[in-house]
């Protein structure tokens, strides 16, 4: 017995594949308007489904977003940019935390840090400080 084809290799080469004539399974017409049309009408059920309106969850307006490297990164940074000195401040970063491992002296200037970062890059030669205030 031979095998029947499916739907759409029956369809190829048909040039409309059965939607009839030119135009008819294109634009917007075929979709039941543009955009949001018939979000009150025949898409009324898609939108129940997905949550599309309403928010959902909380933001607070008040949290701030700290930046943050570890002194595994910092040590990556001193590898790259050489030098003995370096500010984290002016390159947007706003504190050092103890990840890692640093065995070169390094000066680091950061707005705050961790005590497992100043003891390690203490313990490598180094210091930190916080940045000085500019006049102005």
């Amino acid at each position: 017995m031979p095998t029947r084809l499916r739907k759409v290799r029956k369809r190829r080469g048909s040039r409309t594949m059965g939607w009839g004539q030119i135009g008819q399974h294109r634009k917007t017409g075929a979709k039941g308007g543009r955009g949001m049309a018939g979000g009150h009408k025949h898409k009324w059920t898609k939108l129940l489904k997905t949550g599309y309106f309403g928010k959902e969850g909380f933001h607070n307006p008040t949290s701030k977003e700290v930046h943050a490297i570890n002194i595994n990164e910092l040590a990556g940074l001193v590898e790259k940019l050489g030098g003995t000195e370096i500010n984290l401040a002016r390159m947007g970063v706003d504190k050092l935390i103890g990840k890692g491992y640093i065995d070169k002296p390094v000066t680091v200037i950061v707005k705050s840090w961790s005590k497992a970062a100043e003891e390690k890059i203490n313990k490598a030669g180094g210091r930190i400080h916080p940045p000085q205030p500019q006049a102005g």
